[in-house]
This record gives C-alpha cells, sequence and structure tokens, in this order.
C-alpha cells in the first residue's frame, strides 16, 4: 500500500510580507494564480503580498484572498511536482475553504469572491477594540471552559474558538470577558498571549457575518468533491456537497476543532502531511498533537526537497500521461469566464480523466494507449475552453511527454495552432 498523504491549508494569521515569493519566481503555476486573483480581485494581490504594508497585508479583507491565494498557488505546483492524490484535505478556519477549492468544489475564481466577502463581514461585524481573542496554553481544556463559562455574563461573553493542539486553546469574544477570563486563567498557570486579530473569530459575536456569508454561499454552484475534505465544525469528511454551506457557515460562530481533525487523520493511517500556504503552523500543531505524521512545509526549500527524498518512489510510480494530464488541468490558468462553456469544455472532461484514472486504479494496471490518447484529447479540449495561449498549449503537451517518456508513443498527435 503506498504513502498516505494529506494536503493541509493554513487560515488567517499566516500572512507575511514576502509570501508567495518562491511560488511566483520558480514556477509559472505561482505566476498565473496570482495574475488570475489581480484579475478576479480588481487589484494586484502580488504586489501586496511582495511589497506591501503589513498592516494592510493583516486587514481581514485582505489576508483571506492573500493566504488562500498562496495555497492555491502551493497546491498547483505541488501537483505538478509531486503529483501524488491526497487521502484526504483539511483547512483551519479559512483554509477549509482552500481545501473545497483544492478538491474542486469551488471554483477558484468564487472563492476568490466570497472570502474576500468573509473578510469584509467578519471585520464588520464587531467595532474595532470591542471583541478580542488570546490564546492560551498550560491548562486543561475544562479549566479553560469553566472559567469562560463563569466570567460570560451581563452581555459580555468569551468562548474557546479554537481546539489548536493538545497545547494551544484560543478564546474569543468580548474584549472585556477575554481579558478576564486570561487573566483568572493566568493566576492558574496559563499561558495567555492575546493575539493580534481585529475582530473576535468563531465566536457568538460571528453571528451577523454568518447570516451574510451564508446569503453569499447560497449563490455559489458547487462540483462534487474529487478529494475527501474535513469540516471544521465536525472534524469529519463532507458526505458531499449539500452540507457545505451550512457548515461553512456554522464555522463562523463555532470552535475550529483542529484537534480532532488531526486524531482523524491520525485514525485513518495518514503518513505524511504536506501544509501549501505560507508559514508553517499547521506543522508546529501537528508537532505537537500527531507525532506519527511527518509534515513538510510548502513555503520552505528545505522541507520540498525533503518531501520529494521521501516520496521518491510514489512520485516516479505515480507520473503518467493520465495523471500528468489530470495535474496540468488543474494547474493552468483560466482566461474564459463564459459558465456554460467552461463546463462543457473543462469541467465535463475533466471528470473523463478522472474516470479514466479510477478505472486504472481499480485494474491494478497501466494505462493503454487508448487511455492515454483519450487522456490527451480531454486535455486538448479543456486548454482550448480555457482560452489558454497557442504556444503555452503546445508547452504543456511537450511537459506530459518529455516527463513521461512517451513521446515517441504519439507520433501522429497534433499540437495546437
Amino acid at each position: 500500500m503506498g504513502k498516505k498523504v494529506s494536503l493541509l491549508f493554513p487560515g488567517q494569521g499566516s500572512q507575511y510580507i514576502g509570501m508567495g515569493k518562491e511560488l511566483l519566481q520558480n514556477f509559472e503555476e505561482g505566476k498565473a494564480t496570482f495574475a488570475e486573483a489581480n484579475e478576479i480581485l480588481g487589484f494586484n494581490l502580488e504586489e501586496l503580498c511582495l511589497n506591501g504594508d503589513i498592516n494592510e497585508l493583516t486587514k481581514t479583507e485582505n489576508a483571506q484572498p492573500a493566504i488562500l491565494t498562496m495555497s492555491v498557488a502551493a497546491f498547483r505546483v505541488y501537483l505538478k511536482e509531486i503529483g501524488i492524490m491526497p487521502a484526504l484535505c483539511a483547512g483551519h478556519s479559512l483554509g477549509e475553504i482552500t481545501a473545497l477549492t483544492c478538491a474542486g468544489v469551488i471554483k477558484f475564481s468564487d472563492a476568490l469572491r466570497l472570502v474576500k466577502k468573509r473578510g469584509q463581514f467578519m471585520q464588520e461585524a464587531v467595532p474595532l477594540g470591542v471583541g478580542g481573542m488570546t490564546s492560551i496554553s498550560g491548562l486543561k481544556m475544562e479549566e479553560i471552559n469553566k472559567v469562560c463559562e463563569d466570567v460570560s455574563k451581563d452581555g459580555n461573553i468569551v468562548v474557546i474558538s479554537n481546539y489548536n493542539s493538545k497545547q494551544q486553546i484560543v478564546i474569543s469574544g468580548h474584549k472585556a470577558a477575554v481579558d478576564a477570563a486570561a487573566a483568572r486563567l493566568a493566576e492558574m498557570g496559563a499561558n495567555a498571549i492575546p493575539l493580534k486579530v481585529s475582530a473576535p473569530f468563531h465566536s457568538p459575536l460571528m453571528t451577523s457575518a454568518a447570516d451574510r456569508f451564508k446569503e453569499e454561499l447560497l449563490k455559489c454552484k458547487f462540483s462534487e468533491l474529487k478529494y475527501p475534505v474535513l469540516s471544521n465544525v465536525t472534524a469529519k469528511p463532507y458526505k458531499g456537497v449539500d452540507s457545505i454551506v451550512e457548515n461553512l457557515s456554522l464555522q463562523l460562530i463555532e470552535p475550529v476543532r483542529w484537534q480532532e481533525c488531526m486524531s482523524y487523520m491520525l485514525d485513518k493511517g495518514i503518513h505524511y502531511g504536506v501544509e501549501l500556504g505560507p508559514k508553517a503552523i499547521l506543522k508546529g500543531f501537528m508537532k505537537n498533537s500527531a507525532k506519527s505524521i511527518a509534515v513538510f512545509s510548502y513555503d520552505s526549500n528545505e522541507d520540498i526537497n525533503a518531501l520529494k527524498k521521501e516520496l521518491e518512489y510514489e512520485i516516479n510510480e505515480k507520473i503518467t500521461v493520465i495523471t500528468k494530464c489530470m495535474a496540468i488541468a488543474v494547474s493552468t490558468r483560466n482566461f474564459n469566464w463564459n459558465e456554460v462553456e467552461y463546463q462543457k469544455g473543462v469541467v465535463k472532461p475533466y471528470k473523463r480523466i478522472e474516470k479514466i484514472q479510477e478505472e486504472i486504479e481499480a485494474s491494478e494496471g497501466e494505462p493503454t494507449l487508448q487511455q492515454m490518447e483519450e487522456a490527451l484529447d480531454m486535455l486538448k479540449s479543456i486548454l482550448e475552453t480555457k482560452q489558454v495561449p497557442v504556444n503555452e498549449q503546445i508547452e504543456r503537451f511537450n511537459q506530459v511527454f518529455d516527463e513521461t517518456g512517451t513521446r515517441g508513443l504519439f507520433p501522429n498527435f497534433k499540437m495546437p495552432r
């Protein structure tokens, strides 16, 4: 049995000036992803991430699309370089939306608009200075919860908002209540660190934001899951798309059950975690609470090289014309916003390639020439419908043939013109 990989997507707080620099400099997929985001958002997100003001980047409405974009760029590069399909995906808070995007449920363009709105709604739900969040370590969850219940009175509330790891819990709510709880917990021996956030996330104070975000989610069309994705609210995989609107809305007011998500990964025998996004915060949580899972950050060249070495056998085994067509289909930028054309020329052919791969895996055999030719035809449809420039289409097909060593199998293949 091959090694099981989980893809991990970080949430707000992981942003920093310079994020995405390596992806932008070294990979066409990185450049294309940021260019797509710039176009969709209507401002230069790339410039903000690389050279902007950290205070501007940290604003919730900017941080969320920035982290999403870098994470999607890293995912597309991961598919190109590693190509091992995940056993499951999981994202912390905002990262859950990224996970659903990379699992094919939410289109990247829709996800960017959603998280931009999400950030605005969260910021507007509570005036600046009214709410707060504090990280607590050194005490048991039951002790922290009891103090929160005791302190919450007279309309001022504080609740546990994040079960991040065995060592770290975060509390959130009205600033006065958060400060009072933190002071009492510190007296009991806890280490309490106020977080630099602009709103009390994952608390009942986000109710108005959750209601408004639900309205936005209801406008979206969701596709079926390509890979299992864990919900922050339930710490279990989505069974389908029907619960997405409810779960992503509730997520704003319910605690992030990341510790339970890590326990689920352990139970399912995950061998490796790959954190796709800025910094390595989730890697740190996993080191504390799921030590048997080796985690690598795609924001570190050292980690990337170590991951490639660890998975060298699986990487070489997985690269076929079919898997390469799948990876290129996902990682290539879209220039066509016609929904009908996109469904017919991109979504439908991609699902056919997926079906071919499923048939190959079920038979435990190798791709037939007919299956490879069909996958190439499907990829041609996808690139044409996405309106990818002809020279880039040719480059992509050369990539398929060169990286799989199959050029000689297709002497009559007609390159795009």
